[in-house]
């Protein structure tokens, strides 16, 4: 009996299986915080989780949410994303001086919890455009609906810019009172406590990735409920070529072969045009409810922010500097100093920009590869996106062990190194994309959605195993943590004292501008046959990985 509901219910079996796994994790870290760590970093590990959560099921859903409800092109879907993320990553910068400008970082993130949940409400009422049973009837409406849509997703983007760097501060605010205090007891006190932040954001950041590992499950499991209610069955192409069928009205044979595969016998057939607004205005529904889970987690967030805020420090104004007179020898020689650090940080954001890039295609061509290339008919494409924190989860302590054992035999990986290593490892996920694409000679994936299955078996195609998106989040996530932790280590390792938070606020951009770029996959994706796209990102991931060795030398001597 067991057995016979886990083979029906594979993604239940699949979350409750990562849920086991990741428990054990869970409890080392909590144990790990409470007893080498302030108080307050559990309690605002807590409430970033909650946050996540809730943006990871609206994150893992975006872009195919955007092509199933609207019928717009992967492409166009795409830049909505990519500005959308951009949109997070610039707005945390007016976050942190709303923040600094009020000195008041509680208000400021509990405001971000409510600007967010705003935005996820307005995203979970199922607005459609409906005349005549067809859904996007050309009348100017669902325009209107795109529109109201994007609004929404712009308060969720300045609530996350509210919220997010403001709680980072406050865990920094926390180790600098840490610190504080070890230093009262001695310098092997304060050394063992200056080491503890390094780990203190690791377990911070793993929080992160634990929210992110089950949310991709939330909207699949409400979608596949919701349309069973309806008497539909859930297929990844079904909304795309009802879309196609409302547009043009024609009858494809892929389109009368899936369309008997998305109905069980107590759905009421009326024609084709009643069938595809049914077929896309409940399949988005069920999406639409997926936005209420995240209202929830955004709640939740705030009640565990607000009743542990107490233990929270503010992080305060900078103190006036006292003026120091400086000889014109020592003014050239700091001004020196300071080009080289800045040059030096350049660098490696410039590096930063590729890699988010790269990266963040687990959104854009990579969520897209998943719906059209690979068997997905039992684990829903959005779903694999969970592999990536997952992997961040079991992976951290493995390269933290790996990283220190390393360092104690005196054969430490400078921090420019670890980055161009992760550059090349990230190019090794492109590269088995690659491999992938050429072995089963697969064509553009518009060219592969067109075909119905006797062309494709004509053609010798099948689509690929899931174990490849397994081996490609694994190599993605190796990449992430040889970058993402260690590049924010590198700024504040060379920025110039009196810059470090305009240094931070830089590498936001970066990441800012990596992300406004990430349009880019599904455009080549559907260009060309996507051997060539992943090709694209294998060279970009190659150069940035040589350019940064042919840096490493000078950027240690900097980091100095």
């Amino acid at each position: 009996m067991l057995q016979q509901f886990f083979t029906g219910h594979r993604t239940i079996a699949m979350l409750l299986a990562i849920i086991v796994v990741i428990v054990p994790f869970i409890i080392y870290y909590v144990t790990i915080a409470k007893r080498e760590h302030p108080k307050g970093l559990i309690a605002a590990a807590l409430s970033n989780m909650g946050e996540r959560f809730g943006y990871y099921i609206m994150n893992a859903i975006l872009l195919l949410f955007l092509v199933s409800k609207f019928g717009l092109p992967d492409g166009t879907a795409g830049v909505i994303y990519s500005v959308f993320y951009f949109g997070i990553y610039v707005l945390s910068l007016v976050g942190g001086i709303i923040a600094d400008k009020t000195q008041n970082y509680n208000k400021t993130i509990q405001w971000g919890l409510v600007i967010m949940s705003l935005g996820y409400v307005a995203l979970a009422i199922p607005l459609f455009s409906k005349v005549g049973g067809v859904v996007t009837d050309g009348n100017g409406q669902w325009w209107a609906i795109l529109i109201y849509t994007c609004i929404a997703l712009l308060c969720i983007a300045f609530g996350n810019g509210l919220f997010k760097g403001n709680l980072q501060a406050i865990v920094g605010k926390m180790y600098d009172e840490y610190e504080a205090e070890a230093a009262k007891q001695g310098e092997e006190a304060l050394k063992i406590a200056r080491d503890r932040r390094d780990s203190g954001f690791q377990i911070f950041y793993v929080f992160i990735n634990i929210g992110g590992v089950l949310a991709p499950f939330v909207a699949p499991l409400l979608r596949e409920w919701w349309l069973k209610a309806h008497h539909f069955v859930y297929n990844a192409d079904m909304a795309s070529l009802c879309h196609q069928y409302l547009a043009d009205g024609a009858v494809t044979s892929k389109f009368e072969e899936t369309m008997s595969q998305a109905v069980t016998s107590g759905y009421q057939f009326v024609d084709n045009a009643t069938f595809c607004s049914d077929y896309i205005t409940v399949f988005n529904e069920g999406i639409h409810f997926a936005f209420i889970a995240s209202v929830i987690a955004m709640l939740t967030s705030l009640v565990i922010f607000f009743t542990t805020k107490k233990k929270f420090p503010q992080p305060a104004k900078k103190e006036k500097a006292e003026v120091v007179e400086y000889t014109e020898e020592e003014k050239l020689t700091m001004a020196k100093e300071i080009k080289q650090r800045l040059y030096a940080l350049f660098a490696v954001l410039g590096i930063a920009i590729f890699f988010w890039l790269s990266f963040h295609q687990n959104g854009q061509s990579l969520s897209v590869f998943a719906r059209d290339f690979v068997q997905t008919d039992s684990i829903a494409p959005e779903i694999w996106q969970a592999l990536n924190p997952f992997f961040v989860i079991f992976l951290t302590p493995i390269v933290m062990i790996v990283f220190a054992a390393l360092a104690r035999r005196g054969k430490g990986i400078s921090t420019p190194r670890k980055i161009a290593i992760g550059m090349g490892i990230a190019g090794c996920a492109y590269l088995f994309l690659m491999l992938i694409s050429i072995m089963n000679n697969y064509p553009s994936g518009e060219e592969f959605r067109a075909m119905d299955l006797v062309q494709m078996t004509t053609a010798g195609l099948a689509k690929a195993a899931p174990w490849v998106l397994i081996v490609t989040y694994f190599f993605l996530t190796v990449a992430e943590l040889f970058i993402s932790p260690l590049g924010l280590s590198f700024v504040s390792k060379v920025a110039p004292r009196h810059m470090v938070g305009l240094c931070q606020g830089l590498w936001l951009g970066a990441t800012a501008i990596g992300n406004l770029l990430i349009w880019i996959g599904p455009v080549m994706y559907n260009a060309w046959p996507i051997q060539y796209c992943w090709m694209v990102f294998l060279i970009i991931c190659l150069v940035s990985m040589g350019v940064m060795l042919g840096m490493v030398k000078w950027l240690e001597k900097v980091t100095q």
